[in-house]
């Protein structure tokens, strides 16, 4: 157990710190993932609709892309704001408690000042939007130009249309910039 006189400010932003950097990395681990299984369910799902000839199992992968690009989106959010909170709130306040001359945290700024990033952030944005976005809107293409439409179908397509649509607006909306 700590000492009360052990607990200073300082030490609570640092234990902070050290906590939210904790869950950025999980974070970040987590959502690289999503984008690997992403590929990999839709790559089943594809396998299994040109083996079983159901056009209609195409569906599937627009439901996939919402729930996991959803997630993703969320997850890469959450980790931008940790960066953003470590850079606004908890480095100053940190660096007025120890009179420190400049940024504390500094690789919090340093990497973000990197010449190619811009390029990195939208080349990042054209393949979440490649993999959430434009796969799953061709399988719904590739649905409606087969036999296997019908009514209900068609309904549910659109639908998922819409989603996606929100979706990627979500995705460009949040692309830090």
């Amino acid at each position: 157990m700590t000492a009360p006189e052990d607990l200073t400010e300082s030490r609570l932003l640092l234990a902070e710190y050290d906590r939210i950097k904790e869950e950025q990395k999980t974070r970040i681990g987590f959502r690289d993932n999503l984008l690997c299984f992403t590929l990999a369910a839709s790559t089943a799902v594809l396998a299994i609709t040109v083996q079983s000839r159901q056009a209609q199992l195409l569906l599937t992968i627009p439901v996939i892309c919402l729930v996991l690009g959803w997630t993703y989106l969320v997850n890469d959010e959450k980790i931008s704001a940790v960066g953003r909170y470590i850079r606004e709130q908890l480095g100053p306040r940190l660096a007025e408690l120890s009179g420190a001359h400049g940024a504390v945290f500094g690789w919090e700024i340093y990497h973000r000042d990197d010449a190619s990033r811009t390029t990195r952030k939208r080349l990042q944005t054209a393949v979440d939007l490649l993999t959430y976005l434009a796969l799953p809107m061709i399988c719904v293409t590739a649905f409606w130009c087969s036999a296997a439409v019908q009514p209900l179908l068609v309904i549910v397509s659109f639908a998922q249309t819409l989603a996606l649509a929100v979706l990627g607006w979500q995705f460009l909306r949040y692309a830090e910039r």
